[in-house]
């Protein structure tokens, strides 16, 4: 009841009390005038307060008891809601979802359906069952029944009794027996459609209203983090998409200027032992070896990057430095590498920064003739930046041509440095080393 409506059912009351004592105190007017009379006419009244007071304490009561509960039940949504929504796997999101709609109802089963296309349950995730039941039970149910209900209507359920219910169709074989039911859509703004079954109230013998309107509010709550879920596994395909479109443009770079290469010394080796010039065509071969090697090295880099990626088994931090210590290795060349802890960086720019770090790296090695290098990724008052910095021959940045630039990595570096949000510094000169600073601004995950 609320306040409004509490504060007229008072004056009711009050109103009703002082006409019942109006109506006594006629009554018993002619005892009045007696001990006997007053002493009865006093106890009257003080029922009637009593009365009174007594039901606007039992309506006040009854009414904190309900927001008391009401204020649980939003206290343990919010709950919920904040461990499904920090969950991002799709698998686990929807096992999630289905375990704490049994916990906030307080329901011995549960199931939650994921429909395709055709209106098929393509996904039936449970709770309260083991592995052992679910294998006994067999494939999961094709939509009949009273699931179908749900599936193909979309409208909500609540059942006393499911065998006494004329669009029951049974359990299969193996199949807990299961009396009361509560049933309701989840509705995502994406392509899946589920529906969230609850069986067998623990604590009564059905569920109430109580229990489907919690229900449902979990349920819209439910279909957000499932879109979230469904969003980030997009996401994720698009940046692999793009991440295999970047690795393929940067190896045929690199092989195109290989084969172009091995292709001119090859025709100058030719050439040299045509005209009998065979010194002139030693050292040809000599530079094809040179560069055979150079190739191998760039691949076993490659590949060592391509292991050395994030992931969420591993910290950023300890993919950095396992890397960073295997190119030492590798490379043969000193340095040192530090790195601010924890490293605070979005999932989805992660790889961003690894691969500007390892792209820098092997122009060190490929170019700088270096003979220590010093790499640092630290958090700064704008976000976090890393850098890169050797005691190389380096270079002038203005004046490595266009065509030139595929050799040193530095477009692709600065596109990764881009599509991640941030932006890649280059400051070097000949003979005083160089200097590549990644600039990350501060990011919302």
């Amino acid at each position: 009841m609320g306040i409004k409506r509490l504060k007229w059912a008072s004056l009711a009351g009050l109103v009703l009390v002082i006409l019942f004592l109006e109506f006594a105190r006629g009554r018993l007017e002619p005892y009045l005038a007696t001990l006997a009379g007053r002493i009865v006419w006093a106890g009257v009244v003080a029922l009637a307060v009593l009365f009174l007071v007594g039901a606007v304490f039992s309506v006040l009561t009854q009414t904190h008891e309900r927001l008391e509960r009401r204020n649980r039940e939003l206290l343990a949504l919010d709950s919920a809601a904040r461990d499904i929504h920090g969950e991002l796997a799709l698998t686990t999101v929807l096992q999630k979802v289905v375990d704490q709609a049994c916990q906030l109802v307080g329901a011995r089963y549960g199931a939650l359906s994921v429909i395709g296309d055709h209106q098929q349950i393509v996904e039936f995730v449970t709770c309260g069952l083991s592995e052992e039941r679910r294998a006994a039970i067999g494939s999961p149910p094709a939509g009949k029944g009273l699931l179908g209900v749900v599936l193909h209507e979309e409208r909500h359920l609540r059942i006393a009794e499911i065998d006494r219910d004329p669009r029951s169709s049974g359990f299969p074989d193996n199949h807990p027996k299961m009396s009361s039911l509560l049933a309701v859509p989840i509705l995502c703004q994406g392509p899946f459609l589920g529906n969230l079954y609850l069986t067998d109230k623990i604590a009564d013998e059905e569920f109430s209203d109580e229990d489907e309107e919690t229900l449902v509010r979990f349920a819209a709550t439910a279909a957000v983090a499932i879109d979230k879920s469904y969003l980030h596994h997009e996401l994720e395909n698009l940046a692999i998409t793009e991440e295999r479109t970047r690795i393929g443009r940067e190896m045929h770079d690199g092989m195109a200027q290989v084969l172009a290469y091995v292709n001119t010394k090859a025709q100058a080796v030719q050439q040299y032992l045509k005209s009998g010039k065979n010194e002139q065509a030693s050292e040809q071969l000599d530079q094809l070896a040179v560069a055979a090697r150079e190739a191998y090295t760039d691949v076993r880099e490659g590949i060592l990057a391509l292991r050395s990626q994030p992931s969420g088994d591993r910290p950023l931090e300890d993919v950095l430095r396992e890397y960073f210590a295997q190119w030492k290795i590798s490379s043969g060349i000193g340095g040192e590498i530090q790195i601010d802890e924890p490293l605070s960086v979005p999932p989805r720019v992660e790889l961003q920064l690894v691969r500007v770090i390892q792209e820098s790296l092997a122009n060190v090695r490929k170019h700088a003739k270096a003979k220590k290098v010093r790499v640092s990724v630290r958090h700064n008052s704008v976000g976090l930046e890393a850098i890169v910095e050797d005691d190389g021959t380096g270079f002038d940045p203005e004046s490595v041509a266009r065509a030139e630039l595929p050799r040193f990595g530095l477009s692709i570096m600065r596109e990764r440095a881009e599509s991640a949000g941030g932006r890649l510094r280059i400051n070097s000169r000949q003979g005083g080393g160089t200097r590549v600073l990644f600039e990350l601004p501060r990011m919302e995950d």
